[in-house]
């Protein structure tokens, strides 16, 4: 088991894709043998971003995509045969980076997480954790992010608080529980299949 505290000064910004926003790079995964980190080598990749006014999502070709509003409400992503409901906070949402896909924000501006892999290199999960109570996490990477004020979790027997948007990054290669103690976060979970 490793464990690995990331602050938001340890974060990275970078462009959307489309060059539209900014995101916040929490934490990612790029194939070891890439000669650059860029969307052509990314397994997987853990961001927060806000979105403050209508438009286009980035063309992501095989990638997952996993979404939650974090701030805010009322956020409809619109494909042209589905909607994806996020007007209340905390809902996940799962689509690919090839759909069509624009929003739409009945409220006002959002924050949102994103956890993206590449279809294929991994399996991703992306949960609210609201309520105190244990959760089994399986052998892979995990990232347990203050989305939303300060938080306290147990991993095992081990208690770790977390302030605001810190996010614990845990890598097992066995099974653990995770529990959260008070306060509320997001679980972002990776496995590598690839």
């Amino acid at each position: 088991m490793k464990i690995t505290l990331l602050r938001p000064k340890d974060y990275t910004r970078s462009p959307w894709k489309n060059g539209g926003g900014i995101f916040t790079d929490i934490a990612g995964a790029w194939r070891a043998d890439a000669v650059a980190k860029d969307w052509s080598s990314l397994l997987w990749r853990l961001a927060s971003t806000p979105i403050v006014a209508p438009g286009p999502f980035s063309h992501m070709p095989g990638i997952d995509r996993l979404q939650m509003v974090v701030n805010g409400r009322g956020l409809v992503l619109k494909s042209p045969t589905q909607e994806f409901d996020e007007r209340e906070p905390f809902t996940t949402v799962r689509f690919t980076g090839e759909m069509e896909i624009v929003t739409a924000l009945e409220a006002g501006p959002v924050e949102v997480v994103n956890l993206m892999a590449r279809r294929g290199a991994a399996e991703i999960e992306l949960v609210a954790l609201r309520e105190p109570g244990t959760r089994q996490l399986v052998a892979g990477t995990h990232l347990v992010y203050a989305a939303r004020g300060d938080c306290r979790v147990r991993l095992d027997d081990e208690e770790f608080s977390l302030s605001h948007e810190d996010t614990l990054k845990v890598e097992l290669t066995v099974a653990s529980k995770l529990a959260l103690v008070s306060g509320l976060a997001v679980l972002g979970s990776i496995r590598l299949i690839g």
